[in-house]
């Protein structure tokens, strides 16, 4: 006897189509991004746009540095200040990740609500106390003004506290104090091996929001030089016409490496969030 298919019910269906739709939707912005960047301005602006490649890419490109000839200097300081900024917070979001699992300490639940608490201000409300913080102490036009504010969240406490909880036993913790281990000797030799996707997680969100960071550049920075590559791309719309291909050469250029990091490390992206959702 043939055996019969089984097709997919209709509710299924209806799922499947409401995730294609949603992925075409976050997709089109990345394709049009590319598509752009080789065609010229008026073929951008025509009606439809254009739905496939050109062959402008290196005039675009030639316009781009033309235009903005620091582009790889603003290349290299969002580079810098995404690596600092990322290795700050994987060192001080684990210690504190660490203590708030592993240790009882006074007003321990009121300290740990206070830094969760931070977590629904939106990010709008400390431009002006942070601009004016790093007016007065001397840091404005600065990398640290953008490295020091971010070296630590609430998130990635947040996040290291759950994994640490779920991942490792008090135990282990009590058989290296036997052993003579140190309190720091512990987090470092015991705890750091043992918590690496969630610190590739944490590792690759940071580097991502630091390198799409606008609004911080925004405020501290005042040099070209000194721009990040997002606040650089957007002065270009005030170079007459907006260069529409230039700015989406640049926007392929800066957005490919975070693309192919995003893809290499989109496992222990996932295994990172989910560790810690269910305790046993």
């Amino acid at each position: 006897m043939k055996s019969k298919i089984s097709l997919p019910s209709l509710p299924i269906l209806l799922a499947y189509l409401i995730i294609a739709v949603g992925g075409v939707m976050m997709f089109a912005p990345f394709w049009f991004m590319f598509v752009f960047a080789t065609h010229t301005n008026t073929e951008i602006l025509s009606v439809p746009p254009p739905l496939w490649f050109g062959t402008h890419f290196f005039e675009n490109w030639n316009d781009l540095l033309g235009r903005l000839p620091a582009f790889w200097h603003n290349i290299g300081w969002s580079v810098y200040i995404a690596i600092a900024t990322t290795a700050a917070n994987l060192f001080f979001c684990s210690l504190a990740g660490y203590a708030f699992a592993m240790y009882q300490f006074r007003y321990k639940k009121l300290i740990f609500g206070l830094i969760m608490s931070t977590m629904m201000l939106p990010s709008f409300v400390g431009i002006i106390p942070t601009a004016l913080t790093m007016s007065w102490i001397g840091w404005m036009n600065q990398p640290k003004a953008l490295i020091v504010p971010a070296m630590v969240g609430a998130f990635g406490i947040f996040l290291m506290r759950q994994y640490i909880e779920s991942a490792i036993p008090k135990e282990l913790i009590d058989a290296a104090r036997i052993d003579g281990c140190s309190e720091f000797g512990i987090y470092f030799r015991v705890i750091l091996p043992l918590i690496g996707p969630a610190l590739g997680t944490l590792g690759l969100l940071t580097f991502i929001g630091s390198w799409n960071n606008f609004m911080g550049p925004l405020v501290v920075m005042r040099d070209m030089d000194m721009y990040t590559i997002p606040l650089a791309l957007r002065a270009l719309q005030g170079t007459g016409q907006t260069p529409y291909g230039a700015i989406s050469a640049g926007s392929a250029v800066a957005v490919l490496p975070l693309m192919i990091l995003f893809v290499m490390a989109s496992k222990r992206l996932i295994s990172g969030l989910t560790a810690g959702a269910v305790k046993s």
